[in-house]
């Protein structure tokens, strides 16, 4: 066979993928459900977040972006969501196509915005546009942004993209994040009681995102997960499956139920069960639909709290990618740009509304809109109860030296994300997410280095930091559990076993990165009541210190309160090894 032969058939062969990827992921196959029993997760805590190293000083107001079409620059398609925490590439553009006057201009880029909330969409085009590039290199490249803690399911798609001789990419700078905007949304008892939520199905879209945070408020408050969202399981929190955030709002406000097989302990009964819509998982203007078209579903945990959990994470192929270092450089210095506009100036922040408005195309919401549940409200539903509703945060150059740890005494705040959530997905679903993706075969920080040494000596707007008061008490609790944090007998030091556990504890606390930490340290009741005091006090302190010598810039002062119980809280009897075991713990607490 001729060389030009081979080409043609490789050609066909990659193009059969693009067309087999799409089928598959809007058919399931790619994800077959898993037939397993209820699972109850460990842990799920994220990074809190970093402080900033740069200057204080506010960034002065630029001229705006005019509306005419820039025309020249090299050409790159950047496919979102309708999420708001875009803002500053959406200004950074100037619209939906790079206008004259726009930053990414001004860096050579001429970049197209299209609107792509079906993921597995995005990952079909991410396989196309990896094709095309073999055939033709000049083929405009490809970007896609998705929730950073989503990035592990995503990543299933390396095995397609390697096929087309390439990988996954990500872009070593983020845009922002979701502040509040990504929530779960239930009945009000269930902030009070999160056991209310035991045999109730939760409408989301399936291992992404807005699961995820359905997942963590599960297991930081102990409640079984049924993994299978065919089936009925009434001692666990079960799930409905919806093509995207908006499908999954529409199926609690139409409230069709949907027949399903009731599982108990991991039997089926042979019973069948209407199961409708509980609860949902979504984001705005999901959200802002429930509370207007239905009502009756309050916040009841959000990104506000997870404050890490969800970055807006941009990934293209490695072959696009390597061949075009300076216009990836390019589009970060772009989106840092305006980044520091959006944070400082509400003319910018207005101007980037408007051109999402644009960009997403919803004729019944203009700039106005996506300003307003951009900033987050506090509105009242169809009932007349208040619900929180929006709320997403920009980010510029410091942001993103916090987000990767690239500050002084920082933490990689994303990699523990991307590794909490790529754990607990593939826990859940080992048939569908057997493994995924190291974080470090896609991430490459040398161009946020590059930019780093550029910005020193210039004045950003800072980054974002949480600050927490060390006197305020959490008023209103989130999460609580127990942790098997071993110590030596007698002692306040760990056995080598507790290293492990302290990690996860670690990573966990990383992602709630809003949320107050309260250590109660407990005793079983062998030996002097005072001297158990002490002991327990001592075990909660030593955690808190432990925590606080990994990272500063994640427990800063004031985040983490402790405190001492001794032996007057037992939850099993002193009379037997075991139960004396479960005395001897210590229990975490976030709230705000």
């Amino acid at each position: 066979m001729t060389t030009r032969g081979k080409i043609v058939i490789a050609l066909l062969v990659l193009v059969g993928l693009y067309f087999g990827i799409n089928k598959l992921t809007s058919s399931n196959l790619l994800f077959k459900k898993a037939a397993t029993e209820s699972v109850l997760l460990g842990s799920i805590e994220l990074p809190a977040a970093s402080g900033s190293t740069g200057a204080t000083a506010v960034a002065p107001l630029a001229a705006l972006p005019g509306s005419t079409a820039a025309g020249t620059g090299t050409p790159v398609t950047w496919e979102v969501m309708a999420w708001n925490s875009q803002m500053a590439g959406m200004l950074a553009n100037g619209g939906a196509q790079t206008t004259e006057g726009s930053a990414m201009a001004a860096n050579g880029v001429n970049m197209q915005i299209v609107r792509q909330d079906d993921v597995s969409k995005m990952q079909a085009d991410l396989v196309k546009n990896a094709a095309d590039l073999a055939a033709n290199p000049s083929t405009p490249g490809l970007i896609v942004s998705i929730m950073g803690d989503g990035l592990p399911g995503f990543s299933a798609v390396q095995e397609q993209l390697k096929k087309a001789g390439t990988q996954l990419q990500i872009i070593p700078y983020s845009v922002g994040k979701s502040f509040g905007e990504d929530k779960l949304m239930g009945p009000k008892e269930w902030q009070d009681n999160p056991r209310a939520a035991l045999g109730k199905t939760i409408a989301c879209y399936l291992r992404d995102g807005d699961q995820n945070i359905a997942l963590k408020w599960c297991a930081d408050n102990g409640l079984k997960v049924n993994p299978d969202e065919t089936t009925y399981d009434p001692q666990a929190v079960n799930f409905m499956a919806a093509s995207d955030f908006l499908v999954a709002a529409e199926k609690y406000i139409l409230g069709k139920p949907e027949s399903r097989d009731k599982i108990v302990d991991g039997k089926n009964t042979g019973v069948k069960v209407d199961v409708p819509a509980d609860a949902v998982a979504t984001w705005t203007p999901g959200d802002v639909n429930i509370a207007k078209q239905k009502g009756g579903l309050v916040s009841i945990v959000s990104t506000r709290e997870y404050s890490n959990q969800m970055p807006n994470i941009m990934v293209t192929t490695k072959r696009w990618y390597d061949a075009h270092q300076k216009e990836v450089e390019g589009i970060m210095t772009a989106y840092a740009v305006a980044g520091d506009q959006v944070k400082s100036h509400p003319a910018a922040l207005a101007k980037a509304a408007d051109i999402s408005a644009a960009v997403y195309g919803d004729k019944d919401k203009d700039g106005a809109y996506w300003l307003r549940y951009y900033k987050g409200v506090s509105e009242a539903d169809r009932n007349g109860d208040v619900v929180e509703l929006g709320g997403s945060k920009a980010f510029n150059y410091s942001d993103n030296q916090a987000l990767f740890g690239l500050n002084d005494g920082g933490t990689n705040v994303y990699a523990s994300v991307y590794k909490a959530f790529g754990d607990v997905q593939s826990k859940l679903y080992p048939k569908e997410l057997p493994t995924y993706v190291p974080l470090d075969q896609m991430l490459d920080l040398t161009l946020l280095r590059t930019m780093q040494a550029r910005y020193k000596g210039k004045v950003v707007a800072p980054a974002d930091q949480q600050k927490f008061a060390a006197g305020d008490e959490i008023r209103r609790n989130v999460s609580k559990r127990a942790w098997n944090i071993e110590f030596n007998s007698g002692q306040s030091t760990f056995t080598p076993t507790a290293e492990r556990e302290l990690n996860t504890l670690f990573d966990d606390l990383v992602v709630a990165g809003s949320l107050k930490v309260a250590i109660h340290g407990h005793t079983d009741a062998t030996g002097d009541v005072n001297r158990n005091q002490q002991l327990s006090e001592d075990r909660a302190m030593a955690v808190r210190q432990w925590l606080e010598r990994k990272s500063s810039s994640a427990f800063p002062e004031g985040r983490v309160q402790v405190y001492a119980h001794g032996s007057s809280e037992p939850v099993a009897s002193n009379q037997t090894l075991p139960g004396k075991a479960k005395n001897r713990r210590v229990e975490i607490m976030l709230g705000n």
